[in-house]
């Protein structure tokens, strides 16, 4: 088991990678993911009262999606179904990282603190890619090579 996957899971993780029957909240990931959720909702408290429906409510909702999907895949019934359910995750993840960004340029962010969410975006995306690699590889989809085709 890599070190990533040891700090990921604070008990009963097997060689082959996590064991799904665990509780999602024994994953280190959902707990940062967790706290990260409740930083977004703090921080989107300060935004105007015209991005209620914009900014505020797509990065709380994200920010709620990741934690969710976590959760939710822990309780599906393979590994597989987990797996996507990270993928989804780190979907959201990406969404907020983008959507600071726009509010880091539209000065709704202070500079340090939108480079101390950046940063606990990234170690959460890390975590969620360590994740997703210790559950074992799967088919991944490859873009056909349209240059190759026949005509």
């Amino acid at each position: 088991m890599s070190a990533w996957t040891e700090m990921l899971v604070q008990s009963g993780c097997g060689a082959g990678g996590l064991d799904v029957s665990h509780s999602y909240k024994q994953l280190l990931v959902w707990q940062k993911a967790k706290k990260f959720a409740t930083e977004i909702y703090r921080e989107t408290e300060q935004f105007p009262k015209h991005e209620i429906y914009g900014l505020t409510a797509q990065l709380r909702r994200a920010a709620v999606s990741v934690v969710s999907n976590i959760a939710e895949g822990q309780g599906r019934l393979t590994r597989g179904e987990f797996r996507n359910s990270l993928g989804q995750a780190r979907g959201s993840l990406l969404e907020i990282a983008t959507q600071l960004e726009i509010a880091a340029e539209l000065g709704y962010v202070a500079r340090d603190r939108y480079g101390m969410l950046e940063d606990t975006c990234n170690e959460i995306r890390k975590m969620l890619n360590a994740l997703i690699d210790s559950m074992g590889a799967q088919s991944k989809y490859t873009a056909p090579n349209f240059s190759k085709l026949e005509t």
